[in-house]
């Protein structure tokens, strides 16, 4: 008796495949703009964010072309239409980010020491620095991060926080998706870890929980617009 695995694939996997397949098979043809971001969401009953993903993966494929502003187009040459599991997506890691770390935040606001506020302010520092460099990284925003989570004084939070900013590096989806963020000039930005570090140094924990929520909502957004400028924000 011949066995084979069981494979489970991701959502966006999933998805990306479907639309591969419509490509292949001449449904949807070279050239043609694909459906808007919240079509596709609702005729295959996912989430936008899935939506985004699935595209990721089908432009890493070179099946599709993603134009800011513009659209979303098949390519007119012939790409691969195979879709491998590139990991977990940046938007899914963002997700959880949200939950995650503005209660982190909130709790960090009560515990956090003088020294900790101070390796924050030289963080951002680094993170200013950075962003002046062709070849500029996230080294200084995930030190950031980490700092907060280290002050909430609880190994769990602080362990699953660096984590979650290790899936980034790991996930060849989310690694090459923030490559090309960086080459489009979408950096972490400055006042939204100025407006945290304000709100940890004043020891306010709805300020701090709030001010975390509105920077990864914010870097959700700029994320977005890499799709479609005008639809994202919608």
């Amino acid at each position: 008796m011949e066995l084979q695995a069981i494979k489970t694939s991701r959502l966006y996997v999933q998805v990306a495949e479907q639309l591969s397949k419509l490509v292949s098979d001449g449904t949807i043809k070279a050239g043609e703009r694909l459906p808007s971001e919240r079509d596709l969401a609702e005729k295959l009953n996912v989430s936008r964010p899935t939506i985004r993903e699935a595209m990721i993966a089908l432009e890493l494929s070179g099946i599709i072309e993603i134009r800011t502003g513009a659209g979303i187009f098949v390519t007119q040459k012939k790409p691969r239409l195979t879709i491998d599991d590139k990991g977990i997506g940046p938007f899914e890691i963002l997700e959880i980010r949200h939950i995650l770390e503005a209660e982190a935040c909130a709790l960090a606001a009560k515990k956090i020491t003088k020294q900790q506020i101070s390796e924050l302010k030289k963080a951002i520092i680094e993170m200013e620095e950075e962003e002046l460099r062709p070849d500029s990284s996230e080294k200084a925003d995930w030190k950031f991060h980490n700092i907060i989570a280290a002050a909430t004084q609880n190994s769990a939070i602080s362990t699953v926080v660096n984590w979650l900013w290790e899936l980034r590096s790991q996930s060849d989806l989310s690694a090459a998706f923030a490559a090309r963020l960086r080459e489009r000039g979408v950096h972490p930005s400055i006042k939204d870890h100025k407006d945290i570090v304000a709100a940890l140094e004043n020891g306010n924990p709805t300020e701090a929980r709030a001010a975390m929520k509105r920077h990864i909502k914010n870097a959700t957004q700029d994320a977005a617009t890499y799709f479609n400028s005008n639809e994202a924000k919608k």
